[in-house]
């Protein structure tokens, strides 16, 4: 795909405004015990669906735009659902080590920073 149709354009710019971690930090945190603590697991697998996610976010993270594909705009739609709709149940309180937190830095955003320093 040479040229991003416009809804693909604009599922980027979502998706990179959502995902606030870098490659590199989402890598480090999905390595960690509390990141596969976390989350729903499908029946008879033994990674969450989210840490599943969080791999394939790198990935996406690090293909050029070009290189897209139809599946990596799909599930860029499905992160950016994901994260509202789980950022809209924050609790209240301190999130710093809440469960919360630890499934929306599965899916690549840290509610705890404004954006990837990237």
């Amino acid at each position: 795909m040479d040229r991003a149709t416009k809804e693909q354009e604009e599922a980027i710019k979502e998706f990179k405004s959502l995902v606030n971690m870098t490659p590199q930090q989402l890598e480090r945190w999905l390595a960690s015990s509390e990141s596969k603590e976390v989350g729903f697991k499908n029946e008879g697998e033994t990674e969450a669906v989210g840490h599943q996610s969080g791999r394939r976010i790198v990935d996406i993270l690090r293909t050029s735009k070009s290189d897209l594909d139809e599946e990596d705009y799909a599930h860029m739609h499905q992160v950016i659902a994901y994260i509202k709709r789980h950022s809209a149940q924050r609790p209240s309180g301190d999130v710093t080590d809440t469960r919360w937190r630890y499934s929306l830095m599965n899916w690549g955003h840290d509610p705890l920073k404004e954006r990837a320093n990237s």
